[in-house]
């Protein structure tokens, strides 16, 4: 417990030194923590620790945790890639979904949420970098995606999510994070009826731009955890 307990110490104090240099409060900045292959007993030691949000980007591996941490008060984020006919479970466990890109997926989300449980918030993946490997809603096509998703009653539109092409630079690092400020700003006229506050995007090698840029959450594993060792993950999604 006390690595992890470093380790989330010097993510707190990098977040709030980039929150300084870019003139910003770092309470503004939520950390979530990247989970994916750690065993449920880790993160019980960083929520002992403080930490209470979670990123999760295999289904069933999420699914698995949360039945195993149902006695702490987890918030868990699904991040990963989204098949259409795995929804329901998302819909039903999770209290963020950041990968959306395509409207069916949002419907689906919306129709399973089941009632009695609030709104699901939903993040717009973008493929800022417009790189054909990754998922994302290419940028022209955002303001029409949004328009519909924002109309759906059961869950509640709050951003945009990114993950750009990697880049060792941190000024070209800042670019695509620039945008999607930018990007945001225009859904927040086009919808200014909806909840548009949150940006989620850097991770543990580009935080510092991200912040820089606006982001209000920062998705960090490799720097609170450790490396990952993907030897027994059977990426179940």
């Amino acid at each position: 417990m006390t690595q992890i307990a470093d380790r989330l110490t010097k993510v707190h104090c990098q977040i709030a030194a980039a929150a300084k240099a870019a003139q910003r409060q770092s309470q503004a900045i939520r950390l979530l923590a990247v989970s994916k292959t750690r065993q449920a007993d880790e993160l019980r030691q960083a929520w002992a620790c403080g930490q209470q949000e979670f990123g999760e980007n295999y289904l069933q591996e999420a699914l698995d945790k949360i039945e195993a941490l149902t006695d702490l008060n987890i918030g868990w984020h699904f991040i990963g890639p989204i098949q259409s006919n795995k929804t329901r479970p998302i819909a039903e466990n999770f209290d963020w979904v950041h990968s959306v890109d395509r409207f069916k997926v949002a419907q689906r989300l919306n129709d399973q949420r089941p009632a009695g449980m609030p709104p699901l918030n939903i993040c717009l993946q973008v493929n800022i970098s417009k790189e054909a490997s990754k998922s994302g809603v290419l940028p022209a096509d955002l303001p029409t995606l949004a328009a519909k998703v924002a109309a759906l009653k059961n869950i509640r539109l709050r951003g945009l999510m990114a993950i750009p092409a990697s880049n060792d630079d941190p000024e070209q690092q800042r670019k695509p994070f620039a945008q999607m400020n930018d990007l945001l700003k225009s859904l927040q006229q086009q919808l200014p009826d909806q909840p548009l506050d949150t940006l989620s995007m850097g991770m543990s090698d580009d935080m510092d731009a991200a912040i820089l840029e606006g982001a209000t959450i920062v998705r960090i594993g490799t720097a609170l955890f450790g490396p990952r060792d993907y030897s027994s993950q059977l990426q179940q999604s």
